[in-house]
């Protein structure tokens, strides 16, 4: 087997931690899934005969990994897939099976969540997706409609509204709608606080508080003129929080070893 192109229940064990994260896909057909509804914790769930519907929207700057049931060939063949459409993807050697095997965790299947906010988004609306896709739910969908509309939407959809006033995922004094997510699910992570900081400082008109603010504003506005379409925004904005986002660790580990010298 092409080492290249495979990657061992282990190694993936140890990669799903680091960042960028790996995008985790189960590829299983609908029957072996129907058999066995559950996936390794993180996974999205997506129909190998549908791949060229969903591979538009799978991320290319992230390592991408492919499971179905054994390792054979439906993995392989999306993983080959993915590839041709110039997309890092590696198959797990094995597949859930394997996982399995080894002890390693998988969990009940449950539909994504969803989530609906306010159309035309800038800061907070770009910011808490990607929050909610990295630390969350990755499957997580998102719609965004007018801001007379979001609370009757999250009815009729059974969605969680959020960055609209009175509601939970919303703003605070002055803390913003990004803050209301870490607090609420307990993220406890020092360079996403340094993330939530600039943040706020972009999403809540305060600049001077973080000097990356400006920066960030510029990149958000910029967005807003090229895209049209909410949802091709949303999707460029995840490289921009993924890259901040890195930027923020980098920083944390280098004051970590300053602090250990």
């Amino acid at each position: 087997m092409n080492a290249d192109i495979a990657i061992s229940a282990v190694e993936l064990q140890h990669r799903l931690p680091g960042f960028p994260p790996v995008t985790l896909i189960d590829v299983r057909g609908a029957d072996a899934f129907a058999r066995d509804p559950v996936v390794i914790p993180g996974a999205l769930r997506r129909l190998p005969e549908a791949l060229a519907e969903w591979a538009a929207d799978v991320e290319p700057w992230r390592p991408v990994v492919v499971y179905c049931a054994y390792g054979h060939e439906v993995g392989q063949d999306a993983a080959a897939a993915l590839r041709d459409r110039g997309i890092a993807t590696r198959h797990l050697d094995g597949g859930i099976d394997g996982w399995r095997a080894l002890g390693l965790p998988v969990t009940p299947y449950a539909p994504p969540s969803r989530w609906v906010t306010r159309a035309r988004p800038k800061i907070d609306r770009i910011a808490c997706p990607w929050l909610i896709r990295r630390f969350v739910d990755p499957a997580a969908e998102f719609a965004y409609v007018a801001a007379g509309d979001v609370l009757r939407h999250a009815a009729a959809h059974d969605a969680t509204p959020f960055d609209v006033p009175d509601v939970a995922y919303g703003h605070v004094g002055d803390r913003c709608s990004f803050d209301a997510f870490i607090s609420r699910h307990a993220l406890d992570d020092a360079a996403l606080a340094q993330l939530a900081r600039i943040v706020r400082a972009a999403d809540t008109g305060t600049p001077d508080t973080a000097p990356e603010a400006a920066g960030l504003l510029a990149m958000s506005m910029g967005l807003s003129t090229l895209f049209a379409d909410d949802h091709a925004m949303l999707r460029a904005g995840m490289l921009v929080y993924d890259s901040l986002y890195a930027s923020c660790r980098s920083s944390v580990t280098r004051s970590q070893a300053e602090a250990a010298r």
